[in-house]
């Protein structure tokens, strides 16, 4: 996510205080993603070195200064809604590499494990929805973050689905099929002369 972005899509609508900018930012996200001050205020202070937003004193400092979006600013978040966002390669996903490490974990139960985690997306799913329940009406933020989250572990749990069914397709190996250990094959023993292991 960009702060930097929802800092000046804030300031659009009027020139804010740090504090303010803060308090909108947790409000409009539906209070998911808290936000430091110090971060805003840091951010604040790039925007106006490359000259995207001006505080309307230089003189005043803290949390009083107010900015506001200049006309470069103003492009800059045009600019940035309008861009698709970047096609990159897959995140390394947590869950991902569990279950490919856990394929090669000696008696580790995959299936097991799958459900596991596909459990836990279901009870976080009821708790997204039962939030969007509660929600006031008018909370458009709120609903909005919700149904994101519910969409996106809804696609974690039809890959976890995906990936069990993949699992029960592939077949077994047959231990007959398993090349036999011969002498010439095993590890060399040496001995002292007493006979005893070395």
């Amino acid at each position: 996510m960009s702060v930097r972005h929802a800092l000046l899509a804030l300031l659009s609508e009027e020139p804010k205080h740090g504090l303010r900018l803060q308090q909108e930012f947790e409000e409009r996200t539906g209070e998911v993603w808290p936000l430091n001050v110090g971060q805003v205020y840091i951010t604040l202070q790039r925007l106006e070195r490359d000259g995207l937003v001006e505080s309307d004193d230089e003189h005043r400092a803290g949390p009083q200064k107010r900015f506001a979006i200049t006309s470069a600013g103003g492009a800059e978040l045009d600019g940035w809604l309008r861009t698709p966002a970047a096609d990159v390669p897959p995140p390394r996903d947590e869950l991902v590499i569990k279950v490919l490490i856990s394929l090669r974990v000696p008696g580790a139960d995959v299936h097991a494990i799958v459900q596991t985690h596909r459990r836990h997306m279901i009870e976080l799913m009821q708790r997204y929805s039962h939030l969007k329940m509660e929600a006031a009406e008018h909370d458009l933020g709120l609903a909005l973050v919700a149904d994101a989250e519910l969409f996106r572990l809804d696609g974690i749990v039809r890959w976890l689905d995906a990936a069990d069914a993949r699992l029960r397709a592939r077949p077994t190996p047959d231990p007959a099929s398993r090349p036999a250990v011969t002498a010439e094959d095993a590890p060399a023993v040496r001995t002292d002369g007493a006979g005893a292991l070395r």
